[in-house]
């Protein structure tokens, strides 16, 4: 399946304003928020899943709390772009989302943000049993790299 990209004008003018970025998974789904003007972001929360399904009120709460431009949702992919069950189940959220919340809602490729966030974390004192217990802040801070890489691809 192709990135979905729902946008109406330039790229400039997507990339403005405040968005909300999802690092989803069956378990747990990290959320960060971050300003596409600036292209900067922050992990914010991580949300227990049941069943693979989000706290639906809780990522209402979210949106309403933060009032988002739009929403960014990572889609892991194979090396020859195909995508895992992890990926289709991605790809099931972004489009649940946009449908519950009516917000212009964007994927972006994830390749190793999990990695990534773990290996940044490891870098500042995180690691070993510690860092298996810190799961929730490997995910939002995997969100937090999802979203920035988003705001990368849609600078001019």
């Amino acid at each position: 399946m192709p990135e979905r990209d729902h946008r109406r004008g330039t790229k400039q003018e997507d990339a403005q304003g405040l968005y909300l970025g999802f690092d989803f998974g069956l378990r747990r789904t990290g959320v960060a928020v971050g300003e596409a003007t600036t292209g900067t972001a922050r992990a914010l929360t991580t949300l227990s899943c049941r069943d693979g399904n989000p706290d639906w009120e809780e990522v209402g709460r979210l949106i309403a709390q933060w009032q988002p431009h739009g929403l960014v949702v990572g889609i892991p992919r194979h090396a020859d772009g195909s995508l895992p069950t992890a990926g289709e189940a991605a790809c099931r959220f972004s489009r649940r989302l946009e449908g519950r919340f009516r917000l212009p809602t964007y994927t972006v490729d994830e390749h190793l943000s999990s990695h990534e966030a773990a290996r940044e974390l490891g870098e500042r004192g995180l690691s070993g049993q510690r860092m298996r217990r810190q799961k929730a802040k490997i995910d939002a801070t995997a969100a937090r790299i999802i979203l920035e890489t988003w705001f990368l691809e849609h600078a001019q």
